[in-house]
């Protein structure tokens, strides 16, 4: 029975390919996703837009003598005409690249906002597959809770009915199977709920039914708390969308800056005048910044406390991001040596006090509170690993979301 308890308890799976495929389902269809992607490829047709000129203007018109119909004095007065002129501005030199820069950076991070929500959503739907496989898990423990208790209640009865126990023995058999069904209907509810989760993220319809897990092969994190620092020095979105924040705001203080040179526009223009020779007209507009420099001042001062904000704002991401990774790297560390405690020494030894206690109850030597003591034991130990290891496998998770590394990577 002892081996039939660690097989039970420890049997590895053969592989969780489902997950995988979840995932990839989840990329394809989850609405935030979807969404994230429109967003930043909306984002990426800004840059063209940013350095694109200004439409050139072209104007045609007439100037006309002795009448205000086209063409009366035309070739008779030297001032009437009819032809047109074209006029195009060109912004001051430097303002194009910097919006053009100011645009890419600003799709940048969009992008990283997309592999945000793209980690967000893989977080979600990873949390709710190991607290489904959790479910199953206990389920099963509960499974076997309660044919041990029925095999504690079959000899319970032939006792009493022998006159060897009493009918205490049978209600508190009966009282503890009374539990593992309340236990059984909140588990019930995890799962539905997880089961629920899963369809919300892949967008299926909730009742959808979702095939059990296999059961979670824990893998020890041997990456180091410097490593996973570096990863997400590296690859967390989070910290590269605030890395183009900050870029984009150093680079709209520039541009704010730049607003200061003026514009110009250049117009060229032709004149038909009938028999008179030909007008020819060119001119150069500058504008005369008189109203607009308290505006230009404000609005550099603005982008100053923008860009300082927008450093700060790094930093302190940063430096919560750190403390998070730190605080997920000890639960899971914690959780780590729980599980290697669970599983070479207290589930092991429970099974072997409860495979003797229960031969000494069966050949008569043994008292019935002790059976039942040690199959109380047996059921909290086992509850407490799969706690560990669900809560092994979410610090994972979670770190995979801070860090952007590929912790549970299956082999």
């Amino acid at each position: 029975m002892f081996q039939t308890f660690l097989l039970a308890f420890l049997m590895a799976p053969g592989g969780q390919g489902a997950l995988p495929r979840l995932i990839e389902e989840a990329l394809e269809r989850n609405p935030e996703i979807l969404s994230a992607r429109k967003k930043l490829e909306a984002a990426r047709q800004r840059p063209a837009q940013a350095a694109s000129l200004p439409d050139p203007v072209l104007s045609i018109g007439y100037a006309s003598i002795g009448g205000p119909l086209p063409g009366q004095g035309l070739g008779r007065e030297p001032m009437a005409r009819a032809g047109f002129m074209a006029s195009q501005t060109l912004p001051a030199p430097g303002k194009r690249s910097l919006r053009r820069r100011l645009a890419i950076e600003e799709a940048g991070a969009t992008g990283q906002e997309y592999l945000a929500v793209q980690v967000s959503v893989i977080a979600r739907l990873k949390t709710a597959w190991y607290e489904l496989e959790h479910s199953h898990a206990m389920l099963g423990v509960l499974e076997r809770s309660r044919a041990l208790l029925d095999r504690i209640f079959q000899l319970a009865t032939a006792r009493y009915q022998a006159g060897q126990g009493s009918q205490k023995d049978l209600i508190d058999v009966q009282a503890r199977l009374t539990l593992l069904e309340a236990k059984q209907a909140a588990l019930e509810l995890e799962r539905r709920r997880a089961e629920a989760q899963i369809n919300a993220l892949l967008a299926r319809p909730l009742e959808v039914e979702v095939p059990p897990p296999p059961p979670a092969e824990p893998r020890e994190l041997l990456a180091s708390l410097g490593e996973l620092y570096e990863c997400a020095r590296l690859w967390s979105p989070i910290i590269a969308s605030q890395r183009h924040a900050v870029r984009r705001d150093e680079l709209a203080l520039q541009l704010a800056r730049k607003e200061g040179a003026p514009d110009v526009t250049v117009a060229a223009g032709y004149y038909n005048t009938g028999g008179m020779p030909p007008m020819f007209e060119a001119r150069v507009e500058l504008p005369l910044p008189f109203f607009t420099r308290a505006r230009q001042r404000a609005a550099v001062a603005e982008q100053v406390h923008s860009a300082e904000a927008a450093r700060r704002s790094y930093q302190a991401t940063g430096n919560a991001l750190l403390f998070r990774i730190k605080d997920e790297w000890l639960a899971g560390d914690a959780a780590w040596r729980l599980l290697r405690i669970y599983s070479t020494t207290l589930v092991p030894q429970t099974a072997l006090a409860l495979e003797a206690a229960l031969a000494r109850y069966e050949s008569g030597s043994g008292a019935f509170s002790e059976a039942l003591e040690q199959a109380r034991a047996m059921l909290d130990a086992e509850m407490s690993y799969h706690t560990a290891l669900r809560d092994y496998h979410l610090a994972l998770v979670r770190l995979e979301e801070l860090t952007g590394a590929d912790l549970l990577r299956e082999e």
